[in-house]
């Protein structure tokens, strides 16, 4: 009895599973139907749906699925035989047919059975629509033409698809219910909230992984235990080179593991984006609006515990796009617009994130009336609102409490959305960036990383203690020695800045804010010390200086959660262990620098108007990036033409033809010796374990400029000398009091570039 008793939780277990994907999949079936394509494969898929569904619930003695799920397989049946054509009132009895289901199937998962919600009306309705022979308002015959282009909504697309899908969802008058019916029925689609169509726990626990992927874990997990053995017998005999080659393999296998565990976790952030054509419709028809829907790069993978931490956030931002971004039909005629709005979502990665656009063009956002709904709901007082800025306007948006809506409504008017929102991105190393124009549109823009378990870090040392610093959040590194760390550090309202290439960057001393004291000198103190190790972070879009006792080095760090003691400190996002058992805290910048106050309004207007005063100092300036070839021949480039500045390990460089290449960030990157290409004796290449590396773009393609040390950053004013034609060196200047040759960049990458498709050919 109690191996029946675990079957049929099991078999419980799948049908949940199945059947909200199932679910899903008919609701994109059923739009496809409804915008008059997809065809009769489309009709097939939605009746396997159905029909799946209602035996599975049969064999398993659930009744109210079995019979709910029969009334609409009945209607299907009609249509998929072609005795009935599909209508608009169709589409809305079958879309409350699945809402149903999905209810019955969460209290399922939440009580054992399938509840006794009442759904005698839609049951009637359903049974209303198969007497109706010939309907009068029937849509569109499919056209099946069209299938591939329409690729959004079909489960066998080809791998040759469009990337892009356009899927026009235009609301429809909401046909009315036949007498006796309650009203609340042919509107039930329409008004269908986020949460009536989200998935079940169970199905979130879900997930399918490729079967090649699996057996490829498994081959490195008998690679790794063969490791082990090797290791744990060299300890016994300890004969230090085996050891030492048994953990060498040791790391590389590891490093395969954990790239092909990853694989498995990451999902196309189309599994989020799948459900937002049935709520653009739900919600446009509620508002009586007519949007259609765009969306780009569906197939842009991210961690799934990422897909789930953004999927509500961008589901209340699609719904406010249109509620209160797209403007009704009418008053975008009286504007000029076509009548029809448009909603955009796009997802690509960029610089180790996925980048998320999300924009309409509707009214754009008011920025008086956002400033008025603060005032009258005691946000801000008028007298701060006369000095905002625009963008401290625009960021009000994101106050917790703010509703611009003038009712509320099923959509929104509640004043709880893009705090939370923003708050949610947040949590997970991501940021928000909001424009607009108004009478235009508005577009928001979300960087978030691809994982959260195991990312790259700066691990730096302050007060004894080891801290670790997310790698997304690193602009870049500034060390001050002797006078320029005595002299370097000014106080602007009583606040320590440093002046960066010219503009004033505000500092926050991490051992100030953790109340500690640094190894060698008193807390607060550093700028009298000789060296001041200054990290340029980026938070909330802006930036920021944290001053640190010690730079230690980057490595991949795995998140640990905080213990509940900590999970209140906003400066920490979590923990790891660290190579020798210790464990250091994972810094929250964002947090930090609020924290600290170094991201202030207050601050960022005083910056802004010391940076005005001297922006003249400024204006002859260049900013230079310096480095060596050899001991002692120091080159320079506009800082300008470099796009990253790397360390590859010598290990990593591969060969195709006669050219030296390494894998860079999914691409081929060809490298260039500059001590090749340049005039000048020849100097033999550095045979150190890693190479620096200037990664700079040209006509569209990127190269990695291979020098001996990369030296410095500099901003100042040069007057370049010309010299006689040199191969590869524009001319020279004097930069920090040393002469330096300016290095052309596009003339070497030129030069390389030929010679390597000669040898080629």
């Amino acid at each position: 009895m109690a191996m029946n008793e675990t079957l049929q939780q099991e078999l419980i277990k799948d049908l949940l599973v199945e059947s909200h994907e199932g679910l899903e999949r008919l609701d994109r079936e059923l739009l496809t139907l409804e915008q008059g394509q997809g065809g009769s494969d489309s009709m097939n898929n939605i009746f396997r749906v159905i029909h799946t569904l209602k035996g599975t619930a049969g064999c398993l003695g659930l009744g109210r699925i079995e019979h709910t799920a029969h009334a609409g397989e009945n209607l299907l049946s009609l249509l998929r035989d072609g005795k009935l054509h599909i209508t608009s009132e169709m589409i809305n009895a079958l879309l409350s047919l699945s809402d149903a289901l999905r209810g019955m199937l969460r209290t399922l998962e939440a009580n054992g059975n399938d509840g006794d919600a009442d759904h005698s009306a839609l049951l009637a309705r359903l049974d209303e629509l198969q007497k109706v022979p010939a309907p009068t308002t029937a849509i569109a015959p499919p056209v099946l033409a069209e299938k591939e282009s329409f690729g959004l909504f079909s489960d066998d697309q080809p791998e040759a698809a469009p990337v892009v899908a356009s899927v026009d969802l235009v609301a429809s008058p909401v046909p009315a219910p036949p007498a006796g019916l309650p009203t609340s029925v042919a509107v039930a689609a329409q008004s269908a909230a986020p949460e009536s169509v989200s998935k079940s726990s169970v199905a979130d626990n879900a997930i399918r992984v490729d079967i090649s992927q699996l057996d490829k874990v498994m081959n490195l997990v008998g690679e790794l235990v063969l490791a082990r053995n090797q290791i744990v017998a060299n300890t016994t005999q300890f004969d230090l080179a085996a050891l030492m080659t048994a953990s060498q393999r040791l790391n590389i296998i590891t490093t395969e593991l954990q790239e092909s565990v990853m694989k498995t976790r990451m999902q196309p952030i189309g599994n989020v984006w799948g459900k937002f054509p049935r709520i653009v419709r739900d919600v446009s028809h509620e508002l009586n609006k007519k949007v259609r829907l765009i969306m780009e790069g569906q197939s842009t993978e991210l961690d799934r515990t990422i897909i789930e931490a953004i999927k509500d956030p961008l589901t209340h931002i699609v719904r406010n796009s249109i509620d209160h971004g797209i403007e009704s039909p009418a008053k975008r005629l009286l504007a000029g617009k076509a009548e029809e709005g448009l909603l955009s979502l796009r997802a690509y990665h960029e610089g180790g994130q996925v980048n998320i656009e999300i924009m309409d063009d509707g009214g754009g956002i008011n920025l008086d009336r956002v400033k008025a709904k603060a005032i009258s709901q005691n946000l801000i007082s008028a007298e701060q609102a006369s000095r905002l800025t625009e963008r401290e306007a625009l960021n009000l948006i994101f106050l917790p409490g703010l509703s611009t809506a003038d009712k509320i409504t099923n959509v929104s008017g509640r004043g709880v959305g893009m705090d939370v929102v923003k708050t949610n991105i947040e949590k997970i190393g991501g940021s928000i960036d909001l424009q607009t124009q108004p009478g235009q549109g508005t577009t928001l823009k979300i960087k978030i990383p691809l994982t959260l378990a195991i990312i790259p870090a700066l691990i730096v040392t302050s007060g004894g203690d080891r801290y670790a610093i997310p790698q997304v959040s690193l602009l870049e590194l500034v060390r001050l020695e002797g006078a320029q760390a005595r002299k370097g550090i000014e106080q602007l309202y009583g606040a320590p800045v440093y002046r960066l290439r010219g503009q004033l960057l505000p500092l926050a001393y991490l051992n100030q804010q953790f109340k500690v004291t640094s190894g060698t000198s008193k807390a607060g103190a550093q700028a009298q010390d000789d060296v001041i190790n200054i990290i340029v972070l980026q938070a909330d879009g802006r930036h920021f200086g944290l001053v640190v006792d010690e730079i230690n080095d980057t490595e991949e760090i795995v998140v640990k959660p905080l213990g509940k003691q900590l999970k209140g400190l906003t400066c920490f996002a979590g923990a790891t262990i660290m190579g020798d058992g210790r464990v250091a805290l994972i810094l929250d910048v964002v947090g930090l620098a609020q924290h600290a106050n170094v991201v202030s309004e207050t601050r960022d207007r005083a910056v802004a108007d010391d940076k005005s005063r001297s922006q003249h100092n400024a204006d002859d300036h260049q900013t230079l990036l310096l480095f060596s070839i050899g001991k002692d021949r120091r080159m320079a480039i506009p800082l300008s033409l470099a796009a990253r500045l790397e360390e590859f390990a010598t290990s990593r460089i591969e060969r195709t033809g006669a050219q030296q290449v390494v894998q860079y960030r999914g691409q081929i990157l060809p490298l260039i010796h500059v001590a090749d290409h340049v005039a000048g004796h020849v100097i033999p290449h550095d045979s150190s374990d890693t190479l620096q590396v200037v990664v700079c773009t040209e006509q569209g393609r990127s190269y990695g400029l291979i020098v001996s040390q990369i030296n410095d950053i500099v901003d100042e004013a040069v007057t370049i000398t010309r010299t006689a034609a040199a191969r590869g060196i524009l001319g020279s200047a004097v930069v920090q009091d040393r002469v330096t040759d300016l290095l052309d960049v596009p003339g070497i990458i030129r030069a390389a570039d030929a010679s390597c498709y000669q040898t080629a050919g």
